[in-house]
């Protein structure tokens, strides 16, 4: 590979003598005769001016003549003779000299063979000379035209040997410092080296490169101490060309590659392996090395895991790439084959991954060949799962510098279907759990913020090509984004989810709309998205004040619209809330209070759905409370959630103990709302529980909560049958008969006549033709008096009942339960009477009633009851009662 003669000048540093070293002048005194004629050739020949062949070739001797006496002396240094600097430069004038198409002297090899003389004196070359020699003989060997072993060519070829072979000479000798090699300098060797490997179009050439390069890998083998190991950086890029070589058509070419990939590999053993078992791994290396290709491809994996720091991994991936976009068909099928080997563990840890996914992007379009696009789309994809968040941080950079608004850094993932649905994955959990404040102290630009992740997903439903993963991802992705709204709403604008100034708070806001509209967009929900804009819906949405407003009209517009995704959107939702530190549980419960009402919805509500909703019931936090009642209302209306109305049930009858009077006033009127949807068959259990609770509510000192009492009980006994009417609810109603009896005459006049419905339905559920008459039409004393007649046998059941309504806060009912309670012990037989203690007691402290109609009563009653026994032993009970309702007249 020639180079212009102003570029080659550009590679080389020129030297100059001090005036120290031009006149400085050596003691000769111990030199031999022929030492002193070599050192005054020297300075002879140091003048400038023409020299023949045989001039160059006498200088250079007198050169290596006067090294070995400095290399013998003590304390010996060129310098004191003639500075070393002037003596190189002088030899690598001498090679430059030489026609660049032609070997017909010994001056290149005798030149470079004196350089390897005078490194081994002191002063040491300097690092820039080191590398202008090198240059200068690299290029002026490998130039030379390819030389075929003939018989009229023999001395040609010997010549042409001696000369490799001094150029190696040359090359281990500078690349040694301190008795060791020096790794940074090899490196520097290597990267000159490696232009005529890699760029060259002559084959020939890059045989010389490789061979070159190779054999010097194999001399840094002898050491097993190596100088600045740790800062030579292009192990990776060296494993990756030679990798791609050993692959090449060219047997010279493959056997050369294959031969420099094993003294690296021999070099990282000696330098990364464990002590005792380096002398095991050589072995098997060798082993492997006199194997087939297979053997040492396998090799090659096994070192890129194991002895490949992650940036030369990194450098490995970047030359096979890089093959695979500018190669030969050769190059690219033995890029790719390297590739699928070493990348099989995808655990594997690899830096640069924003120049591999820079690399890619930028250049993809260039890859035509499948084999070559397949194992693009592969490490894409590796990246993808080990290192996601850097792929979204890389994409989002080039988005940001790129100038072409026709090609979006993120439509190279509709290349990568895989990598697409990996990356939302990832996403979609980085604004689930996002990383808590403290978490969060590194750069923004090096971290993936909940700002970027929101950012990313709203690019991402933007390729058009990927409507399909878009689906997969709807409900979780509608579920999150609508949660990272409701955070950030709720918790002020001050500070934002994630613990980011208020600004950026705003910018992940402003994502989070404008990404949920694209998913909706995107998913085909146009008319969706134009109910919610006629009713203002992204407004309510954003507003602290209007919030939940808003979630409930986004959720009533899946519902209204019959969204497809309905049933994924509330398993997602369910999901969510089977975490108990839910943080946006009341946005679920208000979402899903609307999307139950979709038949869809309800017919796959199950028992554990509901179960993970009623863990979330909460008596004393309000606003939950009223949401829940909703919820069972909803239930109430569909078939199938009818059947899980049981699970809810203890938490909703909860409520009418609340006490807050509005939240157990709402759930008295919801419970009579949801009656009417409710048949025996489906709810007996449930109605059958709510007829025990609303026992506790008939003395409500409410008007309207007693009246809805009431009416919820009507409601409930109209759904009754003689048939259905069994233990426990027949003993239950039979209970409360004196209640109902008495609360004809409740103060409100809307309860008598509920009360009135009610005893009329008993009545006919228990077939009492003659009382259901009574019950219609007469008053309470007539009606008492009946039903004592006819259920004789029950009057101490009668008394007790009427004993409890004692307590009742409105006198008219205390009045009638005391001149019924009258009623009862008078009829009561001898034997009756000694099982009435604890009613008599509680009978004889009504005369201590505050209202004195009841208290007088009471006084009166007792009377009666004592001359009963004194005055009128022999009086019929039909006279006593006419008695009692004259005493009664007299004081109503």
């Amino acid at each position: 590979m020639n180079l212009h003669p102003e570029e080659r000048n550009l590679n080389r540093v020129a030297f100059r003598s001090s005036m120290y070293d031009v006149l400085l002048e050596p003691s000769l005194s111990g030199l031999c005769q022929s030492e002193k004629e070599a050192y005054q050739l020297i300075l002879d020949f140091m003048e400038p001016g023409q020299m023949s062949q045989l001039d160059k070739l006498s200088f250079l001797n007198a050169v290596a003549t006067l090294s070995s006496v400095v290399r013998d002396q003590a304390n010996g240094n060129m310098n004191k003779y003639y500075p070393k600097t002037l003596l190189a430069k002088k030899i690598e004038t001498f090679i430059l000299e030489e026609p660049p198409q032609i070997l017909d002297s010994s001056v290149r090899q005798q030149a470079m063979l004196c350089i390897v003389a005078l490194s081994q004196v002191k002063p040491p070359f300097h690092l820039c000379q080191k590398l202008d020699l090198v240059n200068v003989s690299i290029e002026s060997t490998f130039s030379l035209p390819l030389i075929m072993p003939s018989l009229d060519r023999k001395e040609s070829a010997s010549l042409y040997l001696q000369t490799i072979q001094a150029l190696d000479d040359m090359l281990q000798a500078l690349v040694m410092e301190d008795m060791s090699p020096n790794m940074v300098i090899l490196q520097s060797f290597v990267e000159i080296i490696l232009p005529w490997l890699m760029m060259s179009d002559k084959m020939y050439e890059q045989i010389r490169a490789l061979g070159t390069i190779s054999r010097l890998l194999r001399f840094i083998c002898n050491f097993s101490e190596l100088s600045n190991m740790a800062s030579f950086s292009i192990t990776g890029k060296l494993v990756g060309t030679f990798s791609i070589l050993c692959l090449n058509p060219s047997q010279d070419i493959s056997t050369g590659a294959l031969e420099a990939l094993n003294y690296l590999f021999i070099i990282l053993v000696l330098q990364r392996s464990i002590r005792p078992k380096t002398e095991a791994i050589l072995k098997n290396l060798q082993k492997q090395f006199r194997g087939n290709l297979t053997a040492n491809m396998q090799s090659l994996t096994l070192f890129f895991r194991k002895y490949l720091t992650p940036v030369e991994r990194a450098n490995v991936i970047l030359v096979a790439l890089e093959s695979m976009i500018n190669g030969s068909p050769n190059d690219i099928s033995a890029a790719s084959k390297m590739l699928k080997m070493v990348l099989r563990h995808s655990a594997t840890e690899v830096a640069k991954v924003s120049e591999i996914i820079k690399l890619i992007y930028y250049h993809i379009d260039r890859a035509t060949e499948k084999t070559a696009q397949n194992t693009i789309k592969k490490v894409f994809q590796l990246l993808v799962q080990s290192h996601t968040e850097e792929v979204i941080l890389t994409l989002f950079k080039i988005k940001d510098q790129s100038q072409r608004e026709t090609h979006k850094s993120w439509e190279i993932l509709a290349s990568f279907p895989k990598s697409y649905q990996e990356i939302m994955e990832y996403l979609l959990q980085k604004i689930i759990s996002p990383q808590a404040p403290q978490d969060q102290e590194a750069d923004h630009e090096t971290e993936l913020s909940t700002l970027i992740a929101t950012r990313a997903i709203h690019e991402l439903l933007l390729v058009p090509s990927q409507q399909f993963e878009v689906q997969t991802f709807f409900a979780s992705l509608f579920v999150a984004l609508l949660f990272q709204i409701s955070s950030l709403v709720t918790k002020g604008s001050t500070v934002a989810q994630d613990g980011l100034p208020e600004t950026e708070s705003v910018d992940t806001m402003s994502s989070s709309v404008e990404a949920l509209k694209t998913l909706m967009r995107s998913s085909g929900y146009v008319d969706h998205m134009s109910y919610i804009q006629t009713l203002g819906g992204w407004e309510l949405l954003v507003s602290p004040e209007s919030h939940y407003e808003g979630v409930t009209l986004l959720a009533r517009s899946l519902v209204v619209k019959n969204c497809w995704h309905n049933r994924p959107v509330f398993s997602s939702f369910i999901k969510t809330l089977q975490s108990p530190s839910c943080t946006n549980y009341f946005t679920a419960l208000v979402f899903l209070t609307e999307l139950l009402n979709c038949p869809d919805v309800a017919s796959v509500v199950d028992e554990v759905a509901t179960k993970i909703l009623a863990d979330w019931f909460n008596c004393d936090e309000l606003v939950t409370a009223h949401l829940f009642l909703k919820i069972t209302e909803v239930f109430a209306k569909h078939k199938n959630t009818i059947k899980h109305l049981n699970i809810l049930q203890p938490f909703v009858l909860s409520c009418c103990y609340s006490s807050s009077s509005d939240l157990a006033m709402e759930t008295f009127l919801m419970l009579q709302r949801i009656l009417k949807d409710l048949t025996w068959y489906q709810s007996s259990s449930f109605i059958i529980k709510l007829t025990f609770t609303l026992v506790h509510f008939f003395e409500e000192e409410s008007e309207q909560l007693r009246l809805t009492t009431f009416e919820i009980y009507e409601s409930v006994l109209a759904k009754v049958s003689r048939m259905t009417l069994v233990f426990p609810l027949r003993h239950q109603v039979l209970s409360l008969l004196m209640l109902l009896v008495f609360h004809l005459k409740d103060v409100n006049a809307a309860v008598v006549e509920v009360c009135r419905l009610i005893l009329c339905r008993i009545a006919a559920i228990l077939h009492w033709s003659k009382l259901k008459v009574v019950f219609a039409k007469n008053d309470v004393f007539t009606i008492l008096s009946a039903l004592l007649k006819q259920e004789r046998s029950r009057a101490l059941w009668f008394l007790k009942q009427t004993v409890a309504l004692f307590k009742s806060p409105q006198g008219p009912i205390r009045q009638v339960a005391v001149w019924f309670a009258g009623q009862i012990i008078w009829n009561l037989h001898k034997a009756e009477e000694e099982e009435i203690e604890e009613e008599l007691a509680a009978f004889r402290y009504m005369q201590r009633d505050p209202d004195p109609m009841v208290s007088c009563l009471t006084v009166q009653t007792f009377y009666i009851l004592e001359a009963k026994e004194k005055v009128m032993p022999a009086k019929t009970p039909s006279s006593y009662l006419l008695c009692m309702r004259r005493i009664k007249r007299r004081y109503c």
